[in-house]
C-alpha cells in the first residue's frame, strides 16, 4: 500500500530529507559536491526508514546538487515503489519560502511527497510548518522529518502542519 493510500480523508504528508553528509573537496564547486563515506552509509538507512514505516511517496522534488541526488539514489535503492521524480534547480540553496512554493506545486493528485533539500532551508520550513518559530527542529545531515497536513497543497501556509514523525541517522 503506499503511503497516501490510507488517506481517504484528505490528508497529505510532506517528507522532507536534508542530503547526507558530503565531503569538501578543494576545487570543487558547492552544487557539485559528492557525498561524504558517512553520507553514502545515512542516505540507504533514510530509505529503509521511510519504507518501514509506510512513508513511500508517489512523488519527489530533489535539488539538483550533486550531494542531493546522490542521496536519493541511494534511498531510493531501500525505499522501493517508482515515484515521479524531478530534479529541480529551484531547491538548491532555496530558502523556506521557495521550498513552501515548490510544495504548493505539486499535483493535486499527489497524497505523499518527499522533498530532498538543504539547510537552512529545508529546518526553516518545518519549523514554519509546525508552527515552531525560532527553529525547534533541528535537522542533521540525513534527518528525516515527516509532515501531515488537511486540504490542498496550494494552501500549504505556516503553523498548518502537525509533525507525525521525525528521525535522524544515529536512530535509525
Amino acid at each position: 500500500m503506499r503511503a497516501g493510500e490510507d488517506h481517504a480523508d484528505g490528508t497529505r504528508r510532506l517528507v522532507l530529507l536534508r542530503h547526507a553528509k558530503s565531503e569538501w573537496p578543494e576545487g570543487v564547486p558547492d552544487h557539485e559536491r559528492p557525498l561524504a563515506k558517512r553520507g553514502r552509509r545515512d542516505a540507504p538507512s533514510a530509505g529503509r526508514w521511510l519504507r518501514r514505516n509506510g512513508y513511500l511517496p508517489d512523488v519527489v522534488v530533489c535539488s539538483d546538487a550533486e550531494r542531493t541526488r546522490q542521496t536519493w539514489d541511494l534511498a531510493a535503492g531501500k525505499l522501493g515503489g517508482t515515484p515521479v521524480v524531478r530534479f529541480e534547480p529551484r531547491a538548491y540553496g532555496a530558502s523556506a519560502m521557495t521550498l513552501l512554493y515548490l510544495a504548493r506545486e505539486l499535483p493535486a493528485e499527489c497524497r505523499t511527497a518527499l522533498l530532498i533539500a538543504h539547510n537552512p532551508g529545508i529546518s526553516e520550513l518545518a519549523a514554519s510548518l509546525v508552527g515552531t518559530s525560532g527553529g525547534g527542529i533541528s535537522f542533521p545531515t540525513a534527518g528525516v522529518a515527516v509532515l501531515e497536513f488537511d486540504g490542498d497543497w496550494t494552501d500549504l501556509a505556516p503553523d498548518q502542519a502537525r509533525l507525525a514523525g521525525f528521525v535522524i541517522p544515529a536512530d535509525m
